[in-house]
């Protein structure tokens, strides 16, 4: 104990300068300590933007979808029912133009639609694709309006009257009071009616002919297609 008094006692003024030391020392370690929380809240912001911006994307991504699925179904409407297609044959008409784009931006839409949101990473791909769905839904409703504008216009009189009668011969196909022979006579002569006028798609054909071969005793669509 002696010995430690003795040192106070002739070291004194060293007091001083290690008071600067800790003092200095310990400035030095409360900056260090508060660059790491602000690094760490640094982190955690741009990590949470990350996620937010992520999370938005993927939401934009699902709205581009539904406003895609949504056109599709309007083609779809059209693809199923050879009824809409005679009286907008436009719709399938690939010597018009605007029917030529609408399936030309179809295309490219199906091709870079993603099989789930989280699957589009980049925002150059999310661009590519919000693009072509616009497109896609500018492009049909313009052939659209086109087809309700000209209806059948663009044909002859007695093209028009094939028409006319082929409207008729499918409204017997698929009428349940019809004999099953009285709906396979009429679909056969409707497909005559049509053929050199409108082509028909291969979902609409096969919409119609699944449609009445319920309807027939005889059995399968195939028996129906059978017959044409």
């Amino acid at each position: 104990m002696d010995h430690y008094f003795d040192f106070v006692t002739h070291f004194w003024w060293l007091i001083f300068p290690l008071s600067g030391l800790l003092g200095g020392w310990a400035r030095s370690w409360s900056r260090a300590t508060e660059r790491r929380h602000r690094r760490r809240v640094e982190l955690y912001t741009l990590k949470n933007q990350a996620a937010q911006a992520e999370q938005a994307s993927q939401v934009e991504v699902l709205r581009l979808m539904k406003a895609h699925d949504a056109v599709n179904k309007r083609w779809l409407d059209y693809e199923l029912d050879v009824g809409k297609l005679i009286d907008f044959p436009v719709m399938t008409d690939v010597r018009e133009p605007l029917t030529v784009a609408f399936l030309r931006a179809k295309r490219e839409a199906d091709g870079l639609r993603p099989a789930a949101p989280g699957d589009l990473k980049t925002a150059a791909r999310l661009a590519e694709y919000r693009a072509a769905v616009t497109s896609f839904d500018i492009a049909f409703d313009v052939a659209e309006r086109e087809a309700k504008r000209i209806r059948d216009s663009k044909f002859t009189g007695p093209e028009r009257q094939r028409l006319e009668t082929a409207r008729k011969l499918l409204r017997i196909a698929s009428d349940a009071a019809a004999t099953p022979a009285e709906r396979q006579t009429a679909y056969r002569r409707a497909r005559r009616e049509l053929d050199g006028l409108i082509v028909l798609p291969e979902a609409s054909l096969a919409a119609l002919e699944d449609k009445i071969a319920s309807m027939l005793d005889a059995g399968p669509a195939t028996d129906v297609r059978r017959t044409v």
